[in-house]
């Protein structure tokens, strides 16, 4: 089944680079208006290229680790769709690798905020907005299963939480035919994050361990968002989707 997301409207963050961008432009290509947040990447590209496909696009730069800055963003891109059925909870990263012996309460809670706490902001404020019906998906990493890798206790306590964040989040909104789902991608390459934190040799090492033998790419996790989104998963809510190529089972 293909995804037909005409009529419809999504709001991604961290929308300009990666694997939002890959997401943004999926959800174009099946018919959905487009609003993307950024920050320091240059949001022009992936707009034109969803203007280029006829599809309405939108970007608003962001903080997303401050909820003043998220309720006022949120409003814009609801303004510029003319409302919000999909949100794609996708801002996040790593910061930088520290043992946790020194690991500073500043490092803590600026990797919690912009992992965590960020999708708590865009999540409420976009509940207000959702209709019966709509849809939630948050991007975890495969770091919340396996402990990631070293330095980055922080960063995998917040992928963690997401989850929780994510099954109850799915109770509260049944009622409303809400569907809340994660997807956690292992090792992709060509995003910001493996490009900073992650040296050749290690990229290697993650793709020999992986049972596919290949590196996850964007448009892997931008397609089970897709999924998760589209009417062939209305009945599926609560679910952590792992998008790693057999790294790792639950």
């Amino acid at each position: 089944m293909t995804a037909d997301l005409a009529g419809r409207r999504a709001l991604v963050t961290g929308g300009a680079s990666g694997i939002g961008r890959a997401v943004a432009v999926a959800l174009a290509a099946a018919g959905a208006d487009v609003a993307l947040t950024y920050l320091t990447h240059d949001p022009a590209p992936v707009v034109a290229e969803i203007e280029s496909m006829r599809r309405l696009a939108f970007a608003v730069q962001l903080d997303a680790r401050h909820s003043f800055d998220v309720d006022a963003a949120v409003s814009r891109a609801a303004k510029a769709l003319g409302g919000i059925d999909i949100l794609v909870n996708n801002v996040g990263g790593l910061v930088d690798r520290r043992p946790l012996a020194i690991t500073d309460d500043a490092h803590w809670h600026h990797v919690m905020d912009l992992n965590l706490s960020s999708v708590f902001y865009t999540t409420r404020a976009t509940l207000p907005l959702l209709p019966r019906g709509g849809r939630i998906v948050t991007v975890g990493a495969q770091a919340a299963l396996s402990g990631g890798g070293t330095g980055g206790v922080p960063y995998a306590t917040a992928k963690a939480a997401v989850e929780g964040f994510t099954r109850a989040l799915a109770r509260e909104l049944g009622p409303r035919e809400i569907t809340v789902n994660a997807v956690a991608p292992g090792f992709v390459r060509d995003t910001p994050f493996h490009a900073v934190h992650t040296p050749e040799p290690a990229q290697r090492a993650a793709v020999a361990a992986t049972p596919l033998r290949r590196a996850g790419e964007p448009a892997d996790v931008a397609a089970a968002v897709l999924h998760l989104v589209s009417d062939a998963a209305s009945f599926v809510t609560g679910s952590v989707l792992d998008v790693n190529g057999g790294a790792w089972f639950r």
